[in-house]
């Protein structure tokens, strides 16, 4: 079974912490592995998901093993070197402060032979009637769309008629809505002087009631 390994050194995170996050991608596959650390809150997903992707890249390019057929097979957490820090506290004591590191190791490997042939064929059964059942349910949506198009409408041969006499009828209308356009602005300015001359007449008679 070959194997391969990436290390993360120094990473600055106590070793009790990132072994709670290692715990769950031990023995799933890479890409359950990717999906576990994608959703976890921990702090330390993010290191060791980088760390996973590695060791991924590492199998594929040094050992020419697809991804699909690998599995997490050891993960662990060593303890670094510790950081000594500290701070005052009250009546001159001296406070202790313990920055632990860690030494992260991921291990990936390839299935066996009769392991794979297992998996490809609980996933072929298990896929199996979801595909059919989404054919089927295309094919029925794509059948259901072209009912509901509605019929192009047929396309006419220009010989049976005469655009020739339609554009003509159409000048006609435009001109005889022109000319009553015209008449009607025509008509404005008598109506006008009517009315001026109305009131005209009204203040004379008004002038000589007056007188």
């Amino acid at each position: 079974m070959p194997e391969t390994v990436a290390r993360l050194r120094y990473h600055r995170a106590s070793p009790s912490k990132v072994r709670q996050v290692l715990k769950l991608i031990v023995g799933q596959d890479a890409n359950d592995a990717r999906e576990i650390l994608r959703f976890s809150e921990r702090g330390a997903s993010a290191p060791v998901m980088r760390l996973l992707e590695s060791a991924i890249a590492n199998a594929g390019h040094n050992d020419h093993i697809d991804e699909e057929e690998l599995f997490v097979l050891r993960a662990f957490a060593d303890e670094g070197p510790t950081l000594k820090r500290g701070r005052p506290r009250a009546r001159g004591r001296y406070g202790r402060i313990k920055k632990r590191t860690s030494h992260i190791t991921i291990v990936v490997a390839r299935y066996e032979d009769d392991e794979l042939e297992r998996r490809r064929q609980r996933e072929a059964a298990s896929a199996g009637p979801a595909r059919v059942s989404r054919r089927r349910r295309v094919a029925a949506s794509r059948g259901r769309a072209q009912a509901d198009e509605p019929e192009p409408e047929p396309e006419h041969e220009h010989d049976d008629h005469d655009h020739d006499a339609e554009e003509a009828l159409v000048e006609d209308e435009v001109v005889t809505d022109e000319a009553d356009v015209e008449e009607v602005e025509d008509s404005e300015p008598d109506v006008k002087a009517e009315a001026e001359a109305a009131a005209v007449d009204d203040e004379s008679s008004e002038i000589e009631g007056d007188k």
